[in-house]
């Protein structure tokens, strides 16, 4: 500023040292020294401003989160803070936020990003604030390892987001038709009883021998049974094709869903359909291997089940997890300090336990959440009084770290489609894989 004052009184003395200097040349002088001066009186001042929370903050969202209660919360903590939170639908959110990113220009202050499209903007790493800039590495040790270390790069030098949710899986039984069929219905006896593949298949044979129901809802989550849990399947991080290597996850998952139809114990209940949302009703299929976020799902939207589900530990090799995401901060924002401030006390073990008993349900990734009393002491009535939070809890703690790679998405809905073509179409199980490794192949191609 005080060098736009020395060219000022430089130009003002020459100006009228020079006679035949036009008025007009000097009026204009004067007007560009002052928005000189005013731009660098601007600058200094959205630093100080920023300090002072005079700041808007934009935050994309999607999905059922009570971050928008939680930002009017931050908000009064914090006068001058303004949070305007946009939601959207998954899809849309996640391609919305890649276009914007992808132009320099658009993007907001902070985004979520669902674990499963993760690795897709990992490759745009110079797009986001890399958070250890702003000292997550001081609290790293808050969260669960694996789930720190799927928002990491490769090197592990560069953090893309803070964790927020996780989605332990556990096994949702129907307790009258595991007894209609002969079989145990409290929860430690049915962990007992399925300690293996094995044992579950031979569970789901006589519940469909006893009932007429299928055990399960759908050649999906047969299949997500694996998948889930495994630490390395379509990709490696190199973005070698894993899929045709002996052994490999997807495979294993696929055989196990192309099984367990053959065996008849398989519904077709594809998930979120109304026909879906009937059968978790009606009690039309015995188990379902969800998340800890199905609950939520189920007080709003099954009443007449409420009381005739348990939750039950699923056996060793079917440990995974399902859904959850990060919040990151793009690039392009002017205030990443007082963004990851904001985010750091949303995903805080306070913030996520308030996360996990508000309406949402969202699963904390913290452990210090495991302990406190607030958590250990719920009971859902929903599943007979039973306190489900701990078998999740145990369950988030047997996962390990999965890489999926950028293409994920799109090349496991290529395994789905050929599952639905076998259970749907009676198609040949064998060509439809052969069929799916092609087209994921030609979509690594691209």
């Amino acid at each position: 500023m005080v060098r736009g004052y020395l060219v000022f009184k430089q130009t003002y003395w020459e100006v009228i040292g020079v006679k035949k200097r036009n008025l007009f040349f000097f009026v204009a002088m004067m007007f560009l020294v002052v928005f000189a001066l005013s731009a660098c009186s601007d600058k200094g001042k959205s630093s100080s401003e920023a300090k002072d929370g005079d700041v808007t903050l934009n935050f994309w969202i999607f999905g059922a989160t009570n971050y928008e209660e939680m930002a009017k919360e931050y908000e009064k903590e914090h006068p001058g803070v303004k949070i305007k939170v946009k939601t959207s639908e998954t899809d849309d959110h996640h391609n919305s936020l890649f276009t914007a990113l992808s132009a320099g220009s658009g993007a907001p202050d902070i985004a979520m990003l669902e674990i499963d499209q993760l690795d897709r903007f990992k490759e745009a790493q110079d797009r986001f604030t890399n958070l250890y800039d702003l000292g997550a590495k001081d609290i790293e040790d808050q969260y669960l390892d694996w789930k720190w270390q799927i928002g990491e790069n490769n090197d592990g030098d560069f953090l893309f987001g803070l964790p927020t949710d996780i989605g332990p899986k556990a096994m949702f039984y129907r307790t009258d038709l595991f007894e209609e069929a002969g079989l145990p219905t409290e929860p430690d006896e049915v962990e007992k009883l399925i300690q293996s593949k094995k044992d579950f298949i031979q569970v789901g044979e006589q519940i469909k021998d006893k009932t007429g129901k299928p055990f399960l809802d759908s050649m999906e989550m047969a299949y997500r049974a694996i998948i889930d849990g495994a630490e390395k399947s379509f990709f490696d991080e190199a973005g070698n094709l894993l899929i045709e290597e002996p052994g490999n996850a997807v495979r294993e998952a696929y055989d196990l869903a192309v099984d367990l139809n053959e065996r008849g114990i398989i519904g077709e209940y594809d998930m979120w359909t109304p026909e879906w949302g009937n059968a978790v009703n009606n009690g039309d299929f015995a188990a379902e291997l969800g998340a800890a976020w199905l609950k939520g799902w189920m007080f709003d939207n099954a009443p007449d089940a409420s009381g005739h589900f348990r939750i039950a530990t699923l056996p060793t090799e079917f440990a995974g997890n399902w859904g959850g995401s990060y919040i990151s901060i793009p690039k392009e924002t002017e205030h990443a300090e007082e963004a990851y401030e904001f985010v750091k006390w949303l995903v805080s073990p306070d913030g996520q336990l308030t996360s996990f008993t508000s309406d949402a349900g969202l699963f904390p990734s913290s452990p210090v959440v495991y302990e406190m009393e607030e958590f250990k002491n719920i009971e859902d009535e929903f599943f007979g009084g039973q306190s489900t939070s701990q078998y999740f809890a145990n369950a988030a703690q047997d996962i390990s770290f999965v890489y999926k790679g950028p293409k994920y998405k799109a090349a496991n809905d290529e395994v789905l489609n050929a599952m639905k073509n076998v259970q749907q179409q009676n198609a040949d199980p064998e060509k439809e894989w052969d069929e799916a490794v092609k087209r994921i192949k030609d979509l690594i191609n691209r």
